[in-house]
């Protein structure tokens, strides 16, 4: 019997043994770390090539992963998806392929950041991320993804800041993008989005930049832009826009640039966009303005030592404003008094 339970014991600590040598340490990219006790790793712009091994899935107790800014090539190793206790993910500006798997739904806990942008990801936006409803920041931008942007993206009312630009989205903007009033950025621009922008965008209060340009937007500028108080950043340029200016954007007196060129838009210059006294860029140009060009213009001019403007290309007539008549460019005065 006492022999007995020597074997057994010398068995259980020989077992013990090997749990402790099993999945206790693993090293990636020359380092050695503690499964159990790493909870964040940021080795954000650190040079690092080749892909990502798929070890990183046994630090399940990782909150913290930042990898962004280095040389990382192939596709998102599924273990990834393993790190469930994930609040921030950044993998941006790496040369990642493949698409964004289902399985991120997985990450549950994500609250913060999750940065992806910046790759040359492929095929849609997987839908289960339109349910990480505690995300503060979402970043898609810079890749290659297609599909549309569904009614679903109302549900992140967490969100601050939202990026998708650079990709090749098509589809409109959905008016539930007006849900998310916590945003204060917006980057949709350089997409093939369609479409009319909704007037729901007014609802964005909290915006600092919007930019929607080089897209195929059609349709008028809603007015309910001007509710967006608080917008530096205005960019709607390249699209196909129609409709005059709407006065309402002399509200917008924090803005710092405004883009409107390269549409099909036509009226007047508002004389309200002279509120806008803050602005050290302005671009009307490539547009079908008419009439005269306000005199309030030159309150903007006055105001700052760094302002530039563009008018060019469009139907503007004279006299025109001594602030901006060596600005004019071309215009076809044609249908002029």
């Amino acid at each position: 019997m006492k022999q007995l339970l020597t074997i057994l014991l010398s068995f259980s600590l020989l077992m013990m043994g090997c749990e402790e040598e099993v999945d206790t340490e693993i090293t990636l990219w020359g380092e050695v770390y503690s499964v159990e006790n790493t909870t964040e790793l940021d080795l954000s712009t650190s040079g690092l090539t080749g892909s990502i091994p798929p070890e990183i899935g046994n630090l399940t107790n990782l909150t913290f992963l930042n990898l962004g800014g280095n040389e990382l090539t192939g596709s998102i190793p599924p273990e990834i998806w393993n790190l469930t206790n994930l609040t921030f993910l950044n993998l941006s500006y790496n040369q990642l392929t493949g698409s964004i798997p289902p399985e991120i739904g997985n990450l549950t806990n994500l609250t913060y950041y999750l940065i992806l942008g910046n790759n040359q990801l492929t095929g849609s936006i997987p839908s289960e991320i339109w349910n990480m409803t505690n995300l503060t920041g979402l970043d898609l931008g810079g890749n290659e993804l297609t599909g549309s942007i569904p009614p679903e993206i109302g549900n992140l009312t967490s969100l601050t800041y939202l990026e998708l630009y650079n990709n090749q989205l098509t589809g409109s903007i959905p008016p539930d993008i007006g849900n998310l009033t916590n945003l204060t950025r917006l980057g949709l621009y350089s997409n093939q989005l369609t479409g009319s922008i909704p007037s729901e965008i007014g609802n964005l209060t909290n915006l600092t930049f919007f930019s929607i340009g080089i897209n195929q937007l059609t349709g008028s500028i809603p007015s309910e832009i001007g509710n967006m108080t608080n917008l530096t950043y205005l960019i709607l340029h390249t699209n196909e826009l129609t409709g005059s200016i709407p006065p309402e954007l002399g509200n917008l007196t924090n803005l710092e640039r405004l883009n409107l060129s390269d549409n099909q838009l036509t009226g007047s210059i508002p004389s309200e966009i002279g509120n806008l006294t803050n602005l050290t860029g302005l671009d009307l140009g490539g547009n079908e303005l008419t009439g005269e060009i306000p005199d309030s213009i030159c309150d903007i001019y006055w105001s700052s030592s760094e302002f530039y403007i563009n008018i060019s290309g469009n139907q503007l007539c004279p006299p025109y404003p001594s602030c901006v008549e060596d600005y004019v460019g071309e215009q076809d005065t044609s249908g002029c008094n």
